[in-house]
């Protein structure tokens, strides 16, 4: 059993290391590319890049159960900010989705129960729709692009300069959402499938009604919730749905 699961390791490992290899030519390389038409570009983008992009959170995810989250975090979220300052903009961009990555498995350990997580995936759509329409997010985008930038993940666009961007709030939760499908048996690949197209959903959405941005977390809350309703309600009904754990500490899964 023990020689299985380092051998399950070993092959994440070297998944991870290909696709890193994978998607940093496709950095390189891609203003190079044939430029496409605008659908095609979300199609590629949608179905392509950004599945290979939050491959590499998927195939990172037995690291939730490792110690020291906390200041591997943020020695990588330093790191993502002295590789901006320097110009580094891919290494950057990569050691952001590291950084929130690991800070989102260390907020799971906070979470005792998966009702916890359903509750914040039924509250976060509301805030963050309010903050793209009305809020701190509209204000950024409008007459901060930068700010944007600096605090998003970028996914470049074939044939151009220009870049598809995630704010980092919603790097973290696809990883906090993703870890809790682990940690408390839920659908795990499924619900990777639907978090990373309801990225292309809202970016598709956005291209169609001709808009600024949209927010990611209505349809990432979705990503989350759909696949897994029955399994989250059961849990919802069970004696101990609202934690008698501390934090930290695991609850049974089933």
């Amino acid at each position: 059993m023990v020689g299985r699961a380092s051998a399950l390791l070993t092959l994440r490992a070297a998944a991870f290391l290909a696709l890193s290899v994978v998607l940093g030519i496709y950095y390189a390389v891609s203003e190079s590319l044939t430029n496409f038409t605008v659908w095609w570009e979300v199609v590629i983008l949608a179905f392509l890049v950004i599945p290979a992009v939050f491959g590499l959170v998927y195939l990172a995810l037995p690291v939730w159960r490792a110690p020291n989250l906390l200041p591997a975090g943020l020695a990588l979220g330093v790191l993502a900010a002295g590789l901006e300052i320097a110009g580094f903009d891919v290494p950057a961009n990569f050691a952001k989705l590291g950084a929130v990555t690991l800070l989102a498995f260390y907020f799971l350990s906070y979470f005792e129960t998966a009702t916890w997580v359903m509750l914040v995936a039924l509250i976060i759509p509301w805030v963050d729709a309010y903050s793209v329409w009305r809020g701190p997010t509209k204000h950024i985008i409008t007459h901060q692009r930068e700010l944007f930038t600096t605090f998003s993940f970028a996914f470049p666009v074939p044939g151009e300069q220009n870049t598809a961007q995630l704010g980092l709030p919603d790097l973290l939760f696809f990883a906090l959402f993703l870890a809790a499908t682990d940690r408390w048996g839920l659908r795990t690949r499924v619900t990777w499938a639907a978090l990373t197209l309801s990225f292309g959903a809202t970016m598709a959405l956005s291209v169609a009604f001709d808009l600024n941005g949209l927010p990611a977390l209505p349809l990432l809350a979705l990503g989350f919730l759909a696949p897994n309703a029955d399994l989250l309600w059961k849990k919802a009904r069970a004696k101990n749905a609202w934690g008698s754990l501390r934090p930290g500490k695991e609850e049974p899964a089933g």
